[in-house]
């Protein structure tokens, strides 16, 4: 990460992964002794952002930024060397100062200002960017000097904008100060909380607390949103109430990202390979033989082909051209159009034979005996490769109850100042397990009378949830339910027997009635390094483990140590989203839920203290 100001200052490492995730586009990201918000893509070096070839993912994420969106991108990293003053050094996300108020952290001083009024001095740290901070020369010299922390508190508003808090606007209740003020920002007591927290004016003889500027009574007190994008540097007008936020607060930034898997084009590897990069590859069947044999070793993607050999990556060239202009390609491309992320991805781990392919090996297992009536198919995926792309944020509330492949961009804050041409992305590579359902078995259980009668209380629920937030309402089906509650029930069993943590572990849910109805869930890794290809997971999904790890999670499930206030929740009353379910028994981690644990109900599954609400099993 480096910072735009005087010059590139390298001042803190992220993940990629994390820059998608957790510290992405408009996020505020707390370092040891600075506190930064990544800039907006317009302020991004391409040339160190590597392309990523995923035609579905390119395809997903124009259908909701817009035509005008050509690549996927890594973010700009180049490898580190030993050289302090290599060119690695300059490479990185450009941040800028977040919040811009700091304050003395010397207990005597405690002044509050911001770091352009020129009280407060950079400190860089050229070989320990950690330490890089601002100091106030309130006290000492050097070292000595008290380090500037930054200010606690921000304003924010649900449609993403976010802005420094009104500090002078706050103390003075909406007055104007005098030239010569200063303000002191103090803790009282030790809890921490906002009602020991007073900032005061030196024109003033008592403090304000910052209990004041929360709840209610904070939308009451401060100003109007400014429709402030500190990541861009641009404004708007916005009639939405402020929100007190503290800083580091993890409801001010929610990534809102579109998540695709490699999928198999064909058997072979080397057509698999022709087929990944054929935006590229397809000009060189254009061009004769003989110079495209020449060209192709320039190729970026020749890494990959190289291993094959030029004659018959050549030819393989030339049939996958043949191929693309016959007339049944061609109604094949125009069928794509009209595509969906989740039916690609359940016919090819649904299909009867196996894959061997670099990104996607899949191996067909038995089923255990104990599941047999319900559970129809087990694929043990040894090779998973997922992209994400990140297409905007939220600020308050989470984007979760959106379905992904649905157009979200009006939910989401901004990239870039004009429509983005680009997005950054992650990759993932692990293993997982697949489990599809018994069709017939499933639609039988959602005509019973006891389901039909949860799902009516789950669904007013969700309404009344939906218009409290002016969402419009996307009931994802009672089918959905089951099936992400018994994915976050396997999710705690596998991750007591596999050797990965639960936050290790994510989801994937295929639920669909209809012409091509879908049931099945798919439990993968989603640790961004090498822990997530060990084989702990796909060994769980053996005969052998996988019936006695299913069983006990599913014995699990019938009790919460929260019974019976969890078993018998009815999600009408506040407008949840859930119904048996809490922290205590299948809740996960953000890692591993694709829809922050939302549409979760253990009675829909298993019978509990509540009686017989429609379980699916006995």
């Amino acid at each position: 990460m480096t910072t735009p100001a005087n010059g590139p200052l390298r001042v803190g490492e992220l993940r990629p992964s994390q820059l998608l995730h957790t510290y992405g586009v408009g996020a505020v990201t707390d370092l040891p002794n600075l506190s930064t918000m990544v800039l907006g893509l317009d302020h991004w070096d391409l040339v160190r952002a590597t392309p990523i070839t995923e035609d579905r993912l390119l395809a997903a994420v124009r259908r909701r930024l817009g035509p005008q969106l050509t690549t996927l991108r890594t973010p700009p990293h180049l490898q580190e060397t030993a050289d302090p003053y290599g060119e690695w050094t300059r490479v990185g996300v450009p941040v800028t100062l977040f919040p811009r108020w700091l304050r003395c952290s010397r207990e005597q001083c405690n002044q509050l200002s911001p770091a352009s009024s020129g009280l407060f001095e950079l400190e860089e740290h050229y070989f320990r960017p950690e330490n890089t901070r601002y100091v106030h020369n309130c006290f000492g010299t050097g070292r000595r000097r008290p380090t500037a922390v930054p200010a606690r508190f921000l304003i924010a508003c649900p449609d993403g904008h976010m802005d420094d808090f009104p500090w002078q606007f706050f103390v003075h209740r909406g007055g104007t100060p005098a030239p010569e003020c200063t303000l002191t920002l103090v803790e009282r007591g030790t809890t921490g909380e906002a009602a020991n927290i007073f900032v005061r004016c030196s024109c003033q003889k008592t403090g304000r607390s910052m209990a004041e500027a929360m709840g209610r009574r904070g939308e009451e007190e401060l100003p109007a949103c400014r429709g402030h994008h500190p990541h861009l540097g641009t404004f708007c007008d916005c009639d939405k109430p402020v929100r007190t936020i503290a800083l580091g607060a993890t409801n001010s930034w929610f990534a809102s990202q579109l998540r695709v898997f490699s999928l198999p084009r064909s058997e072979e590897p080397l057509t698999q390979a022709v087929r990944e990069h054929w935006n590229a590859l397809g000009v060189l069947a254009t061009i004769p033989a003989e110079a495209a044999t020449m060209l192709l070793p320039n190729q970026a993607c020749w890494p990959e082909l190289e291993p094959y050999g030029v004659e018959a990556v050549w030819k393989a060239i030339t049939d996958e051209a043949t191929a693309a202009s016959s007339p049944a390609s061609a109604t094949q491309s125009s069928d794509d159009e009209d595509f969906d992320l989740a039916t690609p991805e359940w016919r090819a781990f649904t299909a009867p034979h196996r894959y061997e392919l670099p990104d996607f090996t899949t191996e067909p297992a038995q089923v255990p005996a104990s599941v047999s009536d319900w559970l129809a198919r087990v694929v043990l995926v040894h090779r998973l490769r997922e992209v994400s792309a990140l297409t905007g944020f939220t600020r308050i509330d989470a984007p979760e109850w959106m379905p992904q492949e649905d157009d979200s961009a009006s939910q989401s804050a901004p990239l870039t100042r004009e429509a983005p041409s680009w997005v950054p992305c992650a990759e993932l590579r692990g293993e997982g397990v697949f489990l599809a359902f018994k069709e017939e078995r499933l639609a039988a259980w959602e005509k019973r009378p006891e389901v039909v009668a949860r799902e009516k209380t789950l669904r007013a629920a969700h309404l009344s949830w939906c218009l409290a937030r002016g969402i419009e309402p996307q009931w994802p089906g009672i089918r959905y339910v089951l099936l992400h509650t018994i994915a976050h029930t396997l999710i705690r069993g596998f991750a007591l027997e596999c050797g990965y943590g639960a936050s290790g572990i994510a989801e994937r849910v295929y639920a669909r009635s209809g012409e091509e109805p879908m049931a099945g869930i798919l439990l993968y890794t989603a640790a961004p390094d090498s822990e997530g290809t060990l084989g702990g997971l796909v060994s769980l999904g053996h005969r052998d483990r996988l019936g006695p790890v299913i069983d006990q999670a599913l014995e699990e499930a019938r009790l919460c140590s929260s019974d019976p206030m969890c078993a018998e929740h009815d999600p009408r009353i506040h407008s949840r989203l859930h119904g048996a379910a809490c922290h205590a028994c299948l809740f996960a981690a953000e890692t591993s839920c694709e829809r922050g644990n939302h549409y979760l109900d253990r009675s829909l599954l298993v019978e509990t203290l509540a009686g017989d609400l429609g379980a699916f099993l006995p």
